[in-house]
């Protein structure tokens, strides 16, 4: 009898130990619904927390074209728990500034944070295409505050070799220091070195080659090869393609992320945080959602033993937290 107490007790203890372990939290996707509307994803990990980078639409639902005139930044120790810090950069914070507050990208140099971002310029002597020109702002902190960096645009239509739409730029500091800055749209991408000092182009520009390329490029690298994703034809898919090399040649190697349901754009950010693989990305799903007012999600992103990325699964649930 006080074998069958003993072990009937142990059972209870066990199935009363396993009901009290915690719930497994994810983020959910979108992250954050429409309060704000977040479009246009950049990352960057930082003293263990991860910083994401936004555009923000503005448009009201039901209306066309894109009203885009800040950047947001959230950070999460864990995934799941955001924190939104508010707008960090608009527009008015560049002189040479008119309108449009495109997708950017932000990252680590000299212990300092440079927010790279296109707008259209006031410089009407500058217009020649689209009048689209990528500046930089300069903070101590992911958190800012921000400040333009040098005044003036980096590139812009009389730049020689830029393209009609001078957006989305990636910049990436490589293993020995170097810095470039990728950028493209309308079919086009072009890549250029940066000085040290982060504000100024070091030789020419340079054009690349990228199957089914429409824009948004994002470059990451994983052991010793490197990853360009791109958004690819409109309405986008994001594919990618790979290189030994920063400035390629790259080898195209297939989607990870299919069309999306009412965004006819789709723009990516991958990132490796505490031993696991991400790709955020925009949809249109949040309640007031459509082409042009779009919501930050996430998902995993997972490698084959080749080292050639999945697709990703887009899911309504996100990740789960990571400690």
């Amino acid at each position: 009898m006080k074998r069958l107490t003993f072990f009937f007790v142990a059972a209870l203890a066990l199935v009363i130990s396993s009901c009290q372990k915690p719930k497994v939290q994810y983020s959910g996707n979108p992250l954050f619904d429409d309060k704000p509307l977040t479009a246009d994803p950049a990352v960057l990990v930082y003293k263990d927390t991860l910083y994401l980078f936004t555009g923000s639409d503005e448009t009201v639902p039901g209306k066309e074209g894109f009203v885009m005139k800040k950047w947001y930044v959230f950070s999460t120790p864990d995934m799941v728990n955001w924190t939104n810090h508010g707008v960090k950069l608009t527009v008015e914070d560049f002189d040479w500034a008119a309108h449009n507050a495109f997708a950017g990208h932000c990252v680590e140099n000299h212990g300092k944070f440079w927010w790279y971002v296109p707008m259209v310029v006031k410089d009407t002597t500058l217009i020649k295409n689209e009048g689209f020109a990528m500046g930089v702002a300069v903070a101590d902190h992911p958190l800012g505050p921000y400040k333009d960096a040098s005044g003036k645009p980096i590139i812009c239509d009389t730049t020689a070799n830029s393209i009609p739409l001078n957006i989305d730029p990636a910049v990436n500091v490589d293993d020995d220091g170097q810095v470039y800055m990728y950028w493209g749209s309308w079919n086009e991408a072009r890549y250029v070195k940066l000085k040290d000092n982060m504000i100024e182009t070091d030789g020419p520009v340079h054009t690349v080659e990228a199957k089914n390329f429409f824009e948004a490029p994002w470059i990451h690298k994983k052991g010793d090869t490197y990853y360009l994703s791109y958004a690819a034809h409109y309405p986008s898919t994001t594919e990618y393609s790979t290189s030994k090399s920063i400035t390629g040649p790259w080898e195209y190697q297939g989607v990870i992320n299919d069309t999306i349901h009412n965004s006819p754009t789709n723009h990516q950010a991958i990132v490796t945080f505490k031993g696991q693989d991400y790709m955020f990305y925009h949809n249109a799903a949040s309640t007031t959602g459509g082409p042009f007012r779009r919501s930050v999600c996430v998902d995993k992103i997972e490698y084959d033993e080749n080292g050639l990325m999945k697709k990703v699964v887009r899911t309504t649930t996100g990740v789960p937290a990571v400690e």
